[in-house]
């Protein structure tokens, strides 16, 4: 042991002449992320290890203009006009209690845009239509059986006549 070494490096050493760092996993292998710049590089992995969506960790107004943004896209497959009259609404009482928390910092919020609940419904109405088009030019899917009426499915399909 030389005069400045250390405790710990003569444990290491030790352990390294008896062989005890040999056939390990990575051995030989560049250590990852020492090139890595990104000071959040330990959240994100993190986030990624325990399954965390890292949209959950934006602000409530950035997640609702990424729902606005979605619209009417995201309505496609509601079957009722009143179910999405009833999620615009909604959308909109958020945004507005979103507007009504006060503002930090010096700056100006950033505010997410209310939806024109009829505008919105007459272009899901369109969506719709669309989609119903593509369905019916696409014909029954090959391996989907046809659906039995209750009566048949009740009997088993066997005639009692």
């Amino acid at each position: 042991m030389s005069f400045h070494e250390s405790w710990v490096e003569k444990q290491i050493r030790e352990a390294q002449e008896r062989g005890e760092f040999d056939d390990l996993p990575g051995a030989g292998k560049p250590l990852r992320g020492l090139d890595d710049a990104d000071p959040d590089w330990w959240v994100k992995k993190m986030m990624a290890r325990e399954g965390i969506d890292p949209s959950d960790a934006l602000p409530p107004v950035m997640l609702l203009r990424r729902e606005r943004a979605g619209f009417p896209e995201s309505l496609a497959e509601v079957r009722h006009e009143e179910g999405v009259r009833e999620i615009l609404r909604d959308y909109n009482q958020r945004v507005i209690e979103d507007r009504r928390r006060p503002a930090l910092g010096r700056r100006s919020p950033i505010w997410a845009p209310t939806v024109d609940v009829d505008e919105m419904v007459e272009a899901w109405r369109v969506l719709r239509a669309e989609l119903a088009k593509t369905v019916a030019a696409q014909g029954p899917s090959v391996g989907e059986p046809q659906r039995k009426s209750w009566w048949k499915r009740a009997w088993g399909g066997r005639h009692t006549g």
